[in-house]
């Protein structure tokens, strides 16, 4: 286990406002840590940036990677009409020492681009997060540019997957999945992201969840998702609970701690 990759994501990355957890941070990791391993190489895009807690995270992990950045980036204005959203975005990174590489942000709505504006940017990519628009729409085209982007390893990361509050979501990944059988499967699920990848690489994924060492912490629970064999990484309520608590008293630096 890299130590300093882990103090990352559990004290640095939570300054960042945002929403991707320690335990899909830590997934991310793993997943693009046995890609490497392996020599499966490829870009990096995200879509749904947001202050960049997820992006600052890949880049952290890849670093010498492409990694694409995509966001309508209209969050807050200035008096000058500037993005206060993007504006951050950028502080962000310099405070973290993870400067942004603006010729690889792309500020547009992702449902207008073409998958070769990806491609010239970052190649074929192995690793592509969705976390962008939570409509019906928008999960549609953005899982149809990822698929025109990904390499045959790579990996589709579905944020929101099954939350209540975006129901849309959970259709459009049904629909996905449903529409594409006979390329793309499940091979993992958090309560919050759900992990696919082409068919013929799915033993290797579910393979890489089952031995990754930062993935201990978690119970392992085998399920099905639409005919696929996937591993639910269960994150008990009451490690939760002492994380949670642990952060709010001041000990964020420790609580990586609890999910060894």
């Amino acid at each position: 286990m890299d130590t300093g990759l882990r103090k990352f994501i559990f004290r640095d990355l939570q300054t960042i406002e945002g929403y991707i957890d320690p335990p899909d941070a830590l997934v991310f990791l793993s997943l693009l840590r046995a890609q490497k391993k392996s020599g499966l190489e490829g870009g990096i895009a995200e879509i749904g940036v947001f202050y960049g807690r997820s992006y600052f995270l890949l880049k952290k992990i890849s670093e010498g990677d492409r990694i694409l950045a995509i966001d309508l980036f209209d969050l807050g204005q200035t008096p000058d009409a500037a993005s206060t959203q993007y504006a951050r975005f950028i502080a962000n990174g310099r405070r973290l020492g993870l400067a942004v590489d603006e010729e690889l942000v792309i500020r547009g709505d992702s449902t207008l681009m073409r998958a070769d504006e990806i491609t010239r940017k970052v190649g074929r990519t192995r690793f592509f997060s969705i976390d962008g628009g939570h409509t019906l729409q928008h999960i549609a085209a953005d899982s149809r540019l990822a698929t025109d982007t990904l390499a045959d390893h790579g990996i589709i990361a579905f944020d929101d997957t099954f939350n209540p509050a975006w129901p849309e979501v959970t259709v459009g990944v049904a629909d996905f999945l449903r529409d594409r059988k006979d390329m793309f499967s499940t091979f993992c699920m958090t309560k919050y992201k759900t992990y696919v990848c082409r068919n013929e690489f799915h033993e290797f994924y579910l393979n890489a969840i089952a031995k990754a060492p930062d993935l201990l912490a978690f119970d392992h629970v085998e399920t099905e998702f639409l005919g696929a064999k996937v591993t639910r990484l269960h994150n008990p309520i009451s490690r939760r609970m002492v994380y949670e608590l642990m952060v709010r008293s001041g000990m964020r630096a420790l609580s990586e701690r609890v999910y060894r």
